[in-house]
């Protein structure tokens, strides 16, 4: 059985590497491009008042709802439509976690809502250590980039242009 983070419905499907990532999800992630982000939305830790960077990333633009997780040193998952916000997440292994979506943080994607999505971007590390071949996700907006990549098991966000270490692989 997958790990569902806690999540109702949610079926992360990891992949490894650009090709894999590109092959199974370029054309869908292309199809993005253009498209308004109307929300997105974190999963947020209300005892530290903080984002919970484990579970996944969702981002509404128009009609189409991405999701985007990274675990371990190398996994990405992209799913689509599979997450209901409205829904709270119960983090499986501790009833402790006071969990719930949030779509007004962290501020750098918030103040994204209602831009339009101009290219996305596979960003390959290739930084000569351990995490060579770590795939992120670039998405540009009028403002800039975010790279949502991966923080050692949870995901990150990076505000600003793509480090010049990662090898990129524009899909629109």
């Amino acid at each position: 059985m997958t790990f569902d983070f806690g999540i109702t419905g949610y079926r992360p499907a990891w992949l490894n590497g650009a090709a894999e990532v590109a092959g199974r999800h370029a054309q869908r992630l292309r199809g993005l491009a253009g498209r308004r982000l109307t929300s997105s939305w974190v999963v947020w830790d209300d005892d530290d008042d903080t984002w919970f960077a484990d579970c996944p990333l969702v981002f509404d633009f128009d009609d189409e709802r991405l999701e985007v997780n990274h675990q371990k040193f190398d996994d990405l998952s992209i799913t689509y439509g599979s997450i209901d916000v409205t829904r709270k997440p119960v983090w499986p292994t501790s009833d402790a976690f006071r969990l719930r979506w949030r779509n007004d943080a962290p501020a750098l994607l918030a103040a994204r809502h209602g831009q339009r999505l101009e290219a996305v971007e596979l960003l390959e590390w290739a930084g000569g250590d351990l995490t060579d071949g770590t795939v992120a996700l670039g998405l540009r907006f009028a403002s800039g980039w975010l790279t949502i990549y991966n923080a050692l098991d949870e995901n990150g966000i990076q505000e600003g242009d793509p480090s010049l270490q990662y090898r990129r692989h524009r899909l629109g």
